[in-house]
């Protein structure tokens, strides 16, 4: 099998992974960490007053998506330049 072709299917995979969940579960409310854990506490202690408030509260819940997949974007890509720059060093520069 060709490299092109593993990569494909890899891809496919991954789209797979990512579609499936949205499609079985059409009526889902997706929901991260932070707002479980917000109900948890406000659950279990209605009096709890937070340390701090955050200094920039996005507009919306799209622009705070945005916002988190600009990070993750960018962590990533700072992350493939460094594994690219480690295995693409020269053999004399390995030891």
């Amino acid at each position: 099998m060709k490299l092109w072709q593993k990569n494909l299917i890899l891809v496919l995979l991954v789209v797979l992974i990512a579609a499936v969940p949205l499609w079985l579960c059409r009526d889902a409310e997706f929901g991260g960490a932070d707002g479980l854990a917000e109900e948890l506490i406000v659950e279990t202690h209605p009096d709890y007053e937070p340390w701090f408030s955050p200094i920039f509260e996005p507009a919306s819940g799209e622009i705070e998506s945005l916002l988190f997949a600009l990070q993750a974007a960018l962590g990533a890509g700072v992350i493939g330049f460094v594994l690219g720059r480690m295995t693409a060093r020269k053999p004399e520069e390995k030891a």
